[in-house]
């Protein structure tokens, strides 16, 4: 619908850029824009009357009965009233294109690379990867329905310094039957023993970096072992993102251009780009008003930023992408300011929108960073498993008629939707707060809220076979609710995209706590199923099912799984 305005107004626009957005409130319309105001600057008039004098043209240029009313208002905007049958026609539409519904092709013959989760090998994912890898996952699958081809990257952490330190550590204390139990658990424990240690023995420190050496210049033990921590490790973590319902089509980490780090960096320093400062390597930014950047070690080693840096040229030659996001939180900002200015520099990636998607902390309830009650960083599997816990006491209670393994289905679905939402549903730079009750709380602002809803229309939906339903005549639609909700249906092609715009999920998960309201009041106002005339009955269920059909999309592109029945 938002389309159909914009084309008529556009034979009035002069190729101005304005906007059409739903106001806060319905009195200001259905729709209102400010076309009026952005031509009034120009032609030097007053906003209000010009807003006057297009209300008259855009009545007469619309097609008949699209527009109930279209009124100017102060300071100058115009807005719109759609008819009932316009609204009627467009459901009638989207019935007929429900599969694509939502879909556009903005990216077509476009690809964009999403850069999340970033598990570091050998040590166990917390809850600081959760946002990461809901965030970007979200973000993929927003990407993909606006017609881009989507490369899901997870970027290990599975080269440094810290590998030699593990190495040593499993050479002096290392039991192999216990890492193939449990290989991160294990591998970790080592890593800490190793830091513990050096307190009292500094020379360990001196150790790690030889092992580390060796393992850079190809030592078949190192080697072997750095492929088997890596190995063990990439197990673990499938079993986390199968349960998250996270996939990826690359998983090439720092390692890979390990071979590219010593030509890179000769390469800079040959150019003029990088410089020696103290017996390290780096790139100044005064121009940029960023510190220099370190890009090698005194001691020869590479970091982080350089393999990042060899990652972008690697990925503009190989994909030739139009943009590459890198879904990192708020505190690695300056290393994204100097990798982009180091790439702007270079020419690496004309052409190519870099774009560090930020985001905030997890808090625990008291608005402190999540912990443990010892300061421990709370465990990604731990809040998975309590996660999972809560919702299967909340399903147990639900509905006690389904089998075990049913509820455990829903239960898991459930508890990875309510994660999943509550970050979604905030804005990505803000930090957000693990409450439990308001998380797995069916009747508020949730993912349960959203599966509960789906799954209430699908019970409809059910019992409404044996009635036999006839074709859909949507002409009979006429209460306000069912037209608000009609009206709520025709955004989600809006919201998705503008999801893509601004790299913000919020925009859809509101959307689709909106639309869940807007059903959930239709369902507890209107007996669909007791509904006398069979006509308005069967457009009542066309309604319905359009309903749970984008309910079903919006949950997908988030990542969260809708469930029949609860």
């Amino acid at each position: 619908m938002k389309d159909k305005i914009i084309k008529i107004l556009s034979e009035f626009s002069d190729g101005r850029d304005f906007s059409v957005t739903v106001p806060e409130q319905e009195n200001f319309g259905h729709y209102s824009t400010n076309l009026a105001m952005v031509l009034a600057k120009r032609e030097k008039k007053n906003p209000l009357e010009l807003a006057r004098e297009l209300v008259q043209k855009i009545s007469a240029a619309a097609p008949a009965g699209f527009f109930q009313k279209v009124e100017a208002a102060a300071p100058g905007f115009i807005n719109f009233w759609f008819s009932p049958e316009a609204l009627q026609n467009e459901l009638a539409m989207v019935t007929k294109n429900i599969k694509k519904y939502g879909e556009r092709s903005i990216g077509k013959s476009k690809t964009v690379i999403v850069e999340y989760s970033q598990p570091n090998i050998a040590k166990m994912m917390h809850v600081g990867h959760l946002r990461t890898t809901i965030i970007g996952a979200a973000l993929a699958n927003v990407f993909e329905s606006l017609g881009y081809k989507v490369i899901r990257w997870n970027y290990l952490g599975d080269w440094g310094t810290q590998f030699g330190k593990l190495i040593a550590a499993y050479k002096m204390w290392g039991d192999k039957k216990k890492i193939e139990e449990k290989p991160i658990e294990e591998l970790q424990k080592l890593y800490v023993r190793f830091h513990d240690e050096m307190k009292s023995r500094p020379g360990l420190e001196l150790e790690g970096q030889e092992e580390f050496k060796k393992l850079e210049e190809g030592d078949k033990e190192n080697r072997k072992l750095w492929q088997w921590f890596k190995k063990e490790s990439l197990k673990e973590f499938e079993r986390t993102y199968k349960e998250l319902g996270v996939e990826f089509d690359e998983w090439k980490g720092e390692s890979f251009f390990e071979k590219d780090m010593k030509p890179l960096v000769s390469r800079l320093v040959q150019d003029g780009v990088a410089v020696k400062s103290e017996g390290a390597i780096v790139i100044k930014l005064d121009k940029f008003n960023l510190p220099p950047a370190l890009i090698e070690k005194a001691d020869g080693a590479s970091l982080y930023l350089t393999r990042d840096i060899a990652n972008i040229e690697y990925r503009v030659k190989k994909y030739k992408p139009e943009k590459i996001l890198y879904v990192v939180g708020n505190e690695q900002s300056l290393h994204f300011e100097q990798l982009f200015a180091i790439t702007n520099i270079l020419g690496l990636a004309d052409g190519v929108e870099l774009k560090h998607v930020k985001y905030g902390l997890v808090l625990g309830e008291s608005g402190q960073k999540l912990a443990t009650r010892e300061g421990r960083t709370i465990l990604l599997k731990e809040v998975l498993g309590k996660a999972i816990k809560l919702a299967r006491e909340i399903v147990e209670e639900k509905n006690k008629e389904l089998s075990a393994k049913e509820k455990d289905k829903i239960a898991e679905a459930v508890a990875v939707g309510a994660l999943k939402y509550n970050d979604l549903r905030e804005g990505r730079t803000t930090d957000i707060v693990f409450d439990w009750k308001r998380m797995l709380d069916f009747s508020g602002d949730s993912g349960p809220y959203l599966q509960y809803t789906y799954a209430r229309l699908k019970s409809i939906l059910r019992k409404s076979q044996a009635l036999k339903p006839k074709s859909k005549n949507f002409t009979l639609l006429n209460s306000d609710v069912e037209l608000a909700l009609a009206r709520k249906i025709f955004e989600f092609p809006d919201e998705v995209a503008r999801s893509g715009e601004t790299l913000q999920t919020s925009n859809l998960a509101n959307y689709l706590y909106k639309l869940a309201v807007l059903a959930n009041r239709l369902y507890e106002t209107t007996p669909v199923l007791k509904e006398e005339s069979a006509s308005r009955r069967s457009a009542l269920l066309g309604l319905i099912n359009i309903t749970a059909k984008i309910i079903e999309k919006g949950l997908n592109l988030l990542g969260i799984t809708a469930i029949d029945r609860i």
